[in-house]
């Protein structure tokens, strides 16, 4: 069931905080899976679901750094994992399935943003690896935890997927690297993900989302100098916030959380959400901001970019051998 990529009156804008958007939902005995979940936006999405009742397990690179955030947080649960690293993906997810437990959510929140040129693995450019990659290989290798009838997978994604569709001709930046298109791309992939996956889980019940935050400072800017984020109007020269659009980090985890647990997404999927609702198409005009491109919608280039991520992981729940 094709769900329709506008709004649907939710109530909520792009103001509204994690605490909002959680006011009344019991979590109590829900099982969590955030990546990243140990820092700016991760950080407030797991003190918000645990403060729910749910349980989170936070897979990190950082494990220690992980556990200092997260010290005096009830329902915690810290595992290491390398998004760039196949092999750890593997290895985390191994042990999960092996705990016997179900998961009833999973946000991949978990990202990299314009840094310079990184290659991983057999020389994978490093955001599409980490923030597509490791997360496709991390949701096929939990499939079998992942709770059917119920279970919702959000992909965190960006505005900043309007910077670049699929280069599909280019995947690597083999012909120059730009730091913000590699970003897009990325993004880009992250939404066509969750098209796909919700095509293919829908029947077991299983819906996937694709979300936008919103702009918020967090960690995730390390990579930009400061002159870079003052020339932007980011911030002033001290640091300060100048943009009057930016969120704080409640009100950027807002959006993936009410895509993981509202009722009022009950029987959809595979949309793109923002400022806690459903997005509209963005409009023809680039200078307009907001709403979603449809190279980030388009179902026979989020199945293409399936079977390729497919191969290149080596894994597919999906599959003729799964």
């Amino acid at each position: 069931m094709t769900t329709s990529q506008h709004k649907i009156g939710s109530g909520f804008g792009a103001r509204s905080t994690a605490a909002d958007v959680l006011r009344g939902i019991d979590l109590t005995g829900k099982l969590a899976v955030v990546t990243g979940g140990y820092s700016g936006l991760g950080l407030e999405t797991t003190r918000a679901l645990a403060g729910a009742g749910a349980h989170v397990v936070v897979p990190a690179r950082r494990p220690a750094t992980a556990e200092e955030a997260l010290a005096g947080v009830d329902g915690v649960e810290i595992d290491g994992l390398d998004l760039a690293d196949l092999d750890s993906v593997r290895a985390f997810a191994e042990r999960f399935v092996a705990s016997g437990r179900s998961i009833d959510i999973v946000i991949g929140n978990a990202a990299v943003m314009a840094c310079p040129e990184t290659r991983v693995g057999p020389g994978w450019e490093a955001q599409f690896a980490t923030n597509h990659l490791g997360h496709f290989a991390l949701v096929n290798r939990l499939w079998p935890a992942i709770e059917p009838g119920g279970a919702r997978v959000i992909s965190v994604s960006s505005g900043g997927h309007h910077r670049s569709p699929i280069r599909w001709d280019d995947l690597w930046f083999e012909t120059g690297y730009d730091k913000w298109a590699a970003y897009g791309q990325a993004k880009t992939a992250n939404a066509l993900f969750a098209v796909q996956l919700d095509a293919l889980g829908c029947d077991a019940g299983v819906r996937a989302f694709s979300v936008h935050p919103g702009g918020i400072l967090t960690p995730l800017q390390r990579h930009l100098a400061k002159e870079e984020m003052v020339a932007a109007g980011w911030i002033d020269e001290d640091g300060n916030p100048l943009n009057p659009s930016f969120k704080s980090p409640e009100q950027g985890a807002a959006t993936q959380l009410w895509a993981a647990t509202s009722p009022q997404l009950a029987g959809a999927g595979g949309v793109y959400c923002e400022d806690c609702e459903i997005a509209e198409p963005a409009a023809a005009d680039p200078s307009v901001r907001g709403g979603v491109r449809d190279w980030a919608t388009d179902p026979e280039q989020a199945a293409r970019l399936w079977r390729l991520s497919a191969e290149l992981t080596g894994v597919d729940a999906f599959g003729p051998t799964a």
